[in-house]
C-alpha cells in the first residue's frame, strides 16, 4: 500500500491558502463572548463599512450568506415561470441553478471560442443576442469562473449600456480584489448610471473567510430595499459581520494576500506550460488547464497522491481541470505529483 502524505493539497474549491487577516481572526473570538444573541438582522457596522469603501449609501448594499445565497435569490425573486433567464456558456454553476430553482427558461449563450484572446470567455454580442421581450434576467462573472478569464473595461461599458433598461443585469465580481490586468475594471463605478445593474462580491476569496459565509451586492437603493423584505432574516452570522468588518480594515494584508496570489498564479502558470499543457489566461486564484483526452486518468492519479482538482465534465469542458493556485509549498507538491503521473 502505498504511504500517504502528511495533508491534502485541496486545489479543488479556489480557497485562499494564506488565511483571513489577524484581525479578522481575533474579531471571530470575540463575536464568540456574544454567542447567546442573535445577530443584527440589519448588518449595520458591516453594511456601513462597505458604503465607505465603495463609495455608495448603506441603502444600496444587500448581505448575503455568501454571494450564492444571494444569485439564487434574484431569481426567485424576479424571474419564474414564462420568464428567460439569460447566461454565458461555461459560466459560474450558480447562474443554472438560480434559473432552474425559478422555473424560468435558460437562454445560454455561446462562449467566445478557444482560439480567441479570451478563450471560453463571455461573448458580449451573443449575450445581447440571446435577450428577448421574455428575458428578467442577465448573469455574467468578471472574472470569470471557471474559465479565469474577464472582460476589458471598455467592453464591460458598452456592453452594459446596451442591455435594455428592463433586464437586470448581475455581475459576480467573487475575484475581483485578486484582479490586477490593466484593462479590467469592476462593474461597481457603473451602478450610478446603471438602475439595472447589480454587483455581488464575497468575502470568502481574497479576504479568505469562506467557512463563515458572507457575501454582498450593490445596486439601486429601491431593488436593494426589495430584496431586504424577501430575503431570511438575521442571513449572515454575528462571527462573520464581525470578521468581514475587520477584514476591511486591514488592507495591508489584503494587498499582501493579493501579491502573493499573482506571484503564484504567474509561477504555476509558467510551470504547467513547461509540462506542455493549455493553461487560459487568469485573473483569478485558480487557472484553467488542458489536459485532453488524459483529463480524467490524470486526476484520478492526482488525488490517490493526495492532490485534489476541480474536473470540468460538469460544466461541458471535457479535457480541462480547474486548478487552484496555492501556497509555493501546495504548488510544489502538485507539480511534483503531476511530474510521477505525466512520466
Amino acid at each position: 500500500m502505498r504511504e500517504r502524505t502528511e495533508w491534502l493539497v485541496e486545489l479543488g474549491s479556489n480557497e485562499n491558502p494564506y488565511g483571513p487577516s489577524p484581525a479578522a481572526r481575533a474579531a471571530v473570538l470575540d463575536a464568540l463572548h456574544g454567542m447567546h444573541r442573535y445577530p443584527d438582522p440589519r448588518g449595520t457596522r458591516l453594511k456601513h463599512a462597505l458604503a465607505a469603501l465603495h463609495g455608495v449609501e448603506p441603502a444600496c448594499i444587500l448581505l448575503g450568506n455568501g454571494s450564492h445565497e444571494l444569485l439564487m435569490q434574484f431569481a426567485q425573486a424576479f424571474a419564474g415561470a414564462g420568464d428567460d433567464v439569460v447566461y454565458p456558456r461555461y459560466g459560474f454553476a450558480v447562474f443554472a441553478l438560480a434559473t432552474q430553482a425559478a422555473g424560468a427558461n435558460a437562454r445560454v449563450a455561446p462562449a467566445l471560442p478557444v482560439e480567441s484572446a479570451m478563450p471560453l470567455g463571455h461573448d458580449g454580442d451573443a449575450l445581447l443576442a440571446a435577450i428577448t421581450p421574455a428575458t428578467r434576467l442577465l448573469y455574467i462573472a468578471n472574472p470569470n469562473n471557471p474559465t479565469g478569464t474577464w472582460i476589458d473595461a471598455a467592453t464591460l461599458q458598452r456592453f452594459v449600456a446596451a442591455v435594455p433598461p428592463e433586464v437586470i443585469v448581475v455581475v459576480d465580481e467573487a475575484y475581483a480584489e485578486l484582479a490586477d490586468a490593466p484593462d479590467y475594471r469592476s462593474a461597481l463605478a457603473l451602478t450610478a448610471a446603471h438602475g439595472n445593474l447589480v454587483v455581488t462580491r464575497t468575502f470568502s476569496k481574497a479576504y479568505a473567510l469562506a467557512g463563515l459565509r458572507c457575501g454582498y451586492a450593490i445596486a439601486a437603493s429601491g431593488f436593494v430595499a426589495v430584496m431586504e423584505r424577501l430575503r431570511e432574516s438575521f442571513n449572515v452570522n454575528s462571527a462573520a459581520l464581525a470578521a468581514c468588518e475587520a477584514a476591511l480594515g486591514d488592507a495591508a494584508h489584503l494587498e499582501w494576500s493579493r501579491a502573493r496570489n499573482a506571484e503564484q498564479r504567474t509561477v504555476l502558470g509558467d510551470a504547467l506550460s513547461r509540462r506542455g499543457l493549455r493553461v487560459l489566461p487568469s485573473q483569478t486564484n485558480f487557472l484553467l488547464v488542458g489536459l485532453g483526452e488524459r483529463a480524467p486518468a490524470i486526476e484520478a492519479h492526482l488525488l490517490q497522491r493526495d492532490v485534489v482538482l476541480r474536473p470540468m465534465g460538469g460544466y461541458g469542458l471535457h479535457g480541462w481541470t480547474r486548478i487552484t493556485v496555492g501556497s509555493a509549498d501546495e504548488n510544489r507538491r502538485l507539480l511534483a505529483a503531476l511530474d510521477e503521473v505525466l512520466a
